[in-house]
């Protein structure tokens, strides 16, 4: 537990879901408070002081901080609990993060080295990818906002990061932490991503050195040696050497991207973008104790508290959210991933040699030797991000009989759900010819799961807290709803007042609208016979999920329409075998991605176009996949 500030007159004492027990630090735009919900989960809770809640602006600017938060897929990152930017008391709550900051690990305990540099490089390159994979510049990126978890470096504070705009670029006054600052932050120049890839640097060069890269007695100085003075990397172990050398260019197009910056530590091939695998594949190599042991006993002491020399001293809106409780996690079965996936075993031999040398020490084969007593075994997958990486393959379970959302020809399968599915394989690393798609009925789901008959299943499987599965997402939030023929007098469900409803099966749906609108049911075998009525008007309206009466009605040569009266949120997630957490987190950051580049739009537009219809486009708030 850190040290906490106790909560003052006139502190509330809860804000939304949480509990509040303590402050946790206090800047110009607001106070972070410690909060536990009811299940038991730390979240830090930022809370707008209350001489903003009226202004537009302060308000807008924390608005923007939630924004920037969400977008990012958490890896090495705060994910986002929850939120409320419309009442009286706004607030945003993240994941509670139990490490002291990297500066003040530094200070107290020394420069980092070995494995610990190692680890940290790989950690905060894996948060920078997939901050500007989301379309975010950080800009305060420095060792204030990298906080030492116990399962690897976390990125936080959002606060004052920007959203790209369709040039790819941010022109802006500077804003930043001056000695960390890259030059075109200074000028006034463009302020883009290669500004948070510059800040990287000086930050993996402090972590490394100790010493402020471009520090001075005054900001004067600072800003001089930002613009002016090379930054000494000798003592840098390569790769990182090479690669921090080249982050510290001045010259914004010369530096390399974030991605790079990740896949040259991974030792994987530069050319091709950083996918979710690789973005898992660092997290999990960043997850293990990232700090060295204290010389003397202060390493007891957790703190999220921000703070620095009076030239290094941060402009910024707010205090750093602090990060969540949570067990460190083994790494050698990840890093045995790592090893077997696409060049990775050099990588690791090479750059991370402690961290070799350790797992040898647990017995783990050399991939880069062989024997032949050897005896080839089965082979045996820690996640299934783990067999994707080593095979290749993966296995997908579908619901069948779905137009628009999943219908198999034989061995061909179409749908939204479907290239959902593979856009996800692909991120994995699993190529389309890698992905095989088997039917899956409602009762064997977990069964599949559980045997491996299935890797994941995307199924319209709602979130249920009672299913013995992970899921990941939601990939989408449907609604329950109803179908009606376009040109129909019907403008909103209370004019289906006496009129039929088909009423296909035993559907929940059915009993949601009867609870809203006195209908008469007609009795169906299925949404086959419910579409038929429909058409011939023996039924006025079709009841069930948004989704799927979108998908029956699209291939119709009559046009029809969605009514929108959102009777319910349908959370449709991607189900993997319970506990498998990195591959929920994987997935759940590629999903992510494709809500950013515009692919699940596109594929709404793809499959659904025909029917007036309004989908939901915004990616759905993200479940926990602890």
């Amino acid at each position: 537990m850190p040290e906490l500030g106790p909560l003052e007159r006139g502190d509330p004492r809860r804000l939304g879901p949480f509990e509040l027990t303590g402050r946790i630090g206090e800047g110009g735009q607001g106070v972070v408070y410690l909060g536990q919900d009811d299940a038991g989960e730390r979240a830090a809770v930022k809370l707008l002081h209350v001489k903003f809640s009226g202004d537009r602006t302060a308000r807008s600017r924390f608005a923007r901080e939630l924004k920037a938060a969400e977008r990012v897929a958490s890896f090495c990152t705060a994910r986002v609990l929850a939120a409320d930017l419309d009442g009286d008391t706004p607030y945003i709550a993240s994941e509670y993060i139990d490490g002291r900051s990297l500066r003040e690990s530094v200070e107290t305990s020394g420069p980092l080295a070995g494995s610990t540099l190692e680890r940290l490089a790989v950690g905060t390159a894996t948060a920078l990818t997939a901050i500007h994979h989301a379309g975010i510049v950080h800009r305060d990126f420095k060792p204030d906002n990298v906080l030492m978890a116990a399962d690897g470096p976390r990125v936080v504070d959002f606060g004052i990061a920007r959203i790209l705009d369709s040039t790819g670029t941010i022109t802006s006054r500077a804003v930043g932490t001056p000695a960390y600052m890259a030059p075109e932050q200074i000028s006034g120049g463009e302020v883009g991503p290669p500004a948070d890839v510059f800040a990287w640097g000086a930050t993996v060069a402090f972590a490394a050195t100790g010493e402020v890269p471009f520090g001075g007695n005054s900001i004067a100085v600072v800003l001089n040696r930002v613009l002016n003075d090379e930054v000494e990397v000798g003592g840098l172990p390569e790769p990182l050497r090479g690669v921090v050398r080249a982050c510290l260019n001045k010259k914004p197009a010369e530096r390399p991207t974030a991605d790079r910056i990740l896949l040259r530590l991974l030792g994987r091939h530069e050319e091709a973008g950083a996918s979710t695998a690789v973005l898992s594949q660092g997290a999990e190599l960043a997850a293990r104790e990232t700090v060295t042991r204290p010389r003397s006993g202060a390493w007891g002491r957790r703190t999220a508290a921000r703070g620095g020399g009076e030239a290094a001293a941060a402009v910024t809106d707010g205090p750093v959210p602090a990060r969540r409780r949570g067990p460190g996690r083994w790494i050698a079965a990840a890093v045995a991933v790592a090893v077997l996936a696409g060049g990775g075993a050099m990588a690791v031999r090479r750059f991370a040699p402690d961290l070799w040398s350790e797992l040898r020490g647990r017995s783990l084969p050399d991939p880069t030797e062989t024997s032949s007593a050897q005896v080839p075994q089965p082979p045996r997958f820690t996640s299934v991000v783990d067999k994707a990486a080593r095979t290749g393959k993966l296995t997908i379970a579908m619901r069948n009989m779905l137009p628009g959302i999943a219908l198999a020809s034989g061995d061909t399968w179409r749908g939204f759900e479907v290239e959902l599915g593979a856009s996800i394989a692909k991120q994995l690393g699993v190529p389309a010819n890698g992905v095989t798609f088997v039917e899956s009925g409602m009762n064997e789901r977990v069964s599949m799961l559980n045997s491996g008959a299935a890797d994941l299943v995307i199924a319209t499987y709602s979130i249920n807290d009672d299913e013995r599965v992970t899921f990941a997402g939601p990939y989408y939030t449907a609604h329950v709803d109803v179908l009606v023929r376009d040109g129909d007098p019907f403008a909103k469900i209370e004019d289906l007042k006496g009129r039929t409803l088909c009423a296909p099966g035993t559907n929940v749906s059915i009993g949601m609208v009867q609870d809203v609108v006195k209908v008469r049911l007609v009795a169906a075998d299925n949404y086959t016979d419910c579409m038929n009525m429909l058409r011939r008007g023996v039924v006025d309206a079709v009841p069930g999920d948004d989704l799927l009466l979108a998908g029956f009605a699209d291939r119709e040569n009559i046009r029809y329409r969605v009514l929108g009266a959102k009777l319910s949120d349908e959370r449709y997630a991607v189900a993997i075998k319970r506990g498998d957490t990195r591959t929920c987190k994987a997935v759940r950051g590629a999903i992510s991605r494709m809500y950013q580049d515009g692919t699940v739009k596109s594929l709404l537009r793809k499959y659904f176009s025909k029917v007036h219809f309004t989908p939901e486009t915004q990616m759905p708030s993200p479940v926990s996949c602890d």
